[in-house]
């Protein structure tokens, strides 16, 4: 069983470039385990066959060394999970790239336990589970404006999530979030709202997942300029009334 985890991750992860050590593989197939037997009985998944498990969370997870070429650099980077649920993509990108220090996000206390557990069990040290609404942590000094990268796998239209995330990103940094499909139309729809926030849209990057024919995208933003003081808007709103009108999710 354990034979064929290491084999597809070795031949996924290499078609993007990512080689790792025998701990960082048992890491991840610990991190499986864990994530399988908690799914029982707390919703975290609906992916739970290993195969899937290793295409669709773990290289998709680990797919951002496309864009954020940073990762590749071992550089220090701080980055924020906004929305983890289960841990993605954060705890994949600190168990194939350590010296990055992590915050994962959630509003679910009981799923900020688990990834506490998770990183508990595997030994990863600089990163952090805290349990919080983005709207309410990105107004926090703690937490604003102190990360070079925000990620989120979240599924919500790219305006609310450009005010869910930007506002954690330091001038100069990125949010870069994770989209099934193609999203040229949201991204272009999303413009107004990620200016507003103080970023300007860098890049879309669609590619396809190993040996699928599953479209994703990356949109990339840079932050240029410091996120005004009123955003992000109090809980609820972001999702209710995006920056700039309605934009497709």
């Amino acid at each position: 069983m354990k034979e064929s985890f290491l084999r597809q991750m070795e031949q996924e992860l290499g078609q993007i470039g990512i080689h790792l050590e025998e701990k960082q593989m048992n890491q991840f197939y610990q991190y499986m385990e864990m994530l399988v037997e908690t799914n029982k009985v707390m919703n975290l998944t609906a992916i739970t066959e290993e195969k899937e498990i290793i295409t669709k969370h773990f290289v998709d997870s680990l797919s951002l060394i496309k864009v954020l070429t940073e990762l590749k650099e071992e550089k220090t980077l701080r980055i924020i999970d906004v929305g983890t649920g289960g841990g993605f993509p954060g705890i994949p990108l600190k168990i194939a790239f350590p010296s990055c220090q992590i915050t994962l996000l959630d509003s679910l206390q009981k799923r900020v336990k688990f990834l506490e557990e998770v990183c508990r069990q595997l030994g990863l040290r600089d990163i952090e589970a805290v349990h919080g609404r983005a709207e309410d942590m990105g107004q926090k000094a703690d937490y604003r404006e102190r990360y070079d990268c925000a990620v989120s796998r979240a599924v919500a239209n790219l305006s609310t999530l450009s005010e869910y995330c930007l506002p954690f990103v330091k001038t100069g940094g990125v949010f870069i979030s994770y989209k099934s499909g193609e999203v040229e139309e949201e991204a272009e729809a999303a413009k107004k709202a990620i200016q507003i926030l103080g970023g300007k849209l860098e890049e879309v990057y669609p590619f396809l997942l190993p040996d699928t024919e599953m479209k994703r995208s990356f949109v990339k933003i840079r932050k240029v300029k410091e996120t005004g003081k009123r955003y992000p808007r109090k809980a609820g709103m972001p999702a209710k009334e995006p920056l700039g009108g309605k934009s497709k999710s």
